[in-house]
This record gives structure tokens, sequence and C-alpha cells, in this order.
């Protein structure tokens, strides 16, 4: 796995309980990172690619690429100079972006 992609394991959620304000916040941070990524998507959907978010965790977009940008050479720049930069300056909360791998039966 390259240094961006993550394992579902990762994604486990804190085995404590979220307060209401918490998946308040938690709502509205998704909210925003699926607004940010459907203003890109036209521009990846346009090289025969999509995004798909799969969560957010601790600072964490975890995202799926899908079609053409699943194979690409070029999705460590897609992800960092593209969609990471793009969310860590629309939306505060993002720190990173980690890239999940799919395959026909789920998520690795």
């Amino acid at each position: 796995m390259s240094e961006k992609e993550a394992s579902t394991e990762e994604l486990i959620p804190p085995s404590q309980e979220m307060t209401e304000e918490e998946l308040n916040t938690r709502a509205d941070i998704l909210k925003r990172i699926e607004r940010t990524l459907n203003k890109i998507r036209p521009y990846i959907q346009a090289d025969g690619g999509d995004v798909q978010l799969v969560d957010y965790l601790d600072g964490v977009v975890y995202v799926s690429m899908l079609g053409a940008c699943a194979g690409c050479m070029a999705i460590d720049t897609t992800l960092n100079e593209g969609i990471q930069a793009i969310l860590i300056d629309e939306v505060p909360e993002v720190k990173q972006v980690r890239m999940i791998q799919t395959t026909p039966y789920g998520y690795y």
C-alpha cells in the first residue's frame, strides 16, 4: 500500500460513544467535505474517473478513487495537489486525505 492508502481497519470508529454535539459537528464536516468534492468531481470525471467519500475521522478524509482514477499512475498527484489541497483549503478541519483501495468485494 502506498503512503496515501489506508486499510479499513483504520476506519473502525473509536470505542467511546459520541455526544449529540459531536455527531452534529461530524455531520456538518461530512456535508462540507461532500460539497467540496462535488465542486471538483466534474474535473475528475472529465478524465474518466470519480472520487467517492468513504469516511472522515480525526482530521483524515478517506476516499475511494473510481473508474480511470483507480489504476492511474498520477493518483498521488491527484490526491496531494488536487483533492487534499482543495479540501484543506475549504474545510479547515481536514488535515489529510487517504485513499481506500476498492475491490469487487468491498474496501481493503
